[in-house]
């Protein structure tokens, strides 16, 4: 039932607000209606119009966190974004995968790790982070990657899958 009723909260939000432009006061507006039914909200929680987030119970966000226009957060498990985290356009955070069950992957049961984006890190526009993802604090993620694994030295990332570029100096 929390499911249920945190999707038409979600959607509610999304529906009442999705006309208004995206000014930073309608931005933190917005994100304050979806801290009501989030784990943690912080300050200054911006939320672009065109970005979906889903089973908002599972996701936690820190003080000036910004969620750019069409992202969409599925936190099928935890999803932890810290601190002056940035989601760029067109990024997807899914904290669940499927698994195989009789050569197919549709009946197979979930498999659902949490993500979690560390304090000061960018996320740039038409990434993926998928389940059991970490990026440290003050990284990089760059356009197009796909982060599926748990990384610990702040610098920057990139490719499918993300692998470590450069360290941060």
């Amino acid at each position: 039932m929390k499911h249920k009723i945190s999707l038409l909260y979600s959607w509610f939000v999304w529906a009442t607000t999705f006309f208004f432009p995206d000014i930073p006061l309608v931005m933190r507006f917005r994100g304050f209606l979806y801290g009501f039914t989030m784990a943690k909200t912080g300050r200054n929680f911006q939320v672009s119009s065109g970005a979906k987030l889903y089973c908002l119970y599972n996701l936690s966000c820190g003080n000036d966190v910004y969620i750019a226009t069409n992202v969409v957060i599925n936190a099928c498990d935890v999803i932890e974004l810290e601190d002056e985290v940035m989601i760029g356009i067109g990024s997807v955070l899914i904290s669940g995968n499927h698994s195989l069950l009789n050569d197919s992957y549709r009946f197979g049961s979930p498999v659902r790790a949490p993500i979690k984006i560390k304090c000061g890190s960018w996320v740039a526009g038409n990434v993926l982070v998928t389940a059991g993802a970490q990026l440290p604090s003050s990284s990089l993620l760059a356009g197009g990657s796909v982060l599926n694994s748990a990384f610990v030295d702040p610098g920057i990332y990139g490719g499918v899958p993300a692998k470590l570029i450069k360290l941060k100096n």
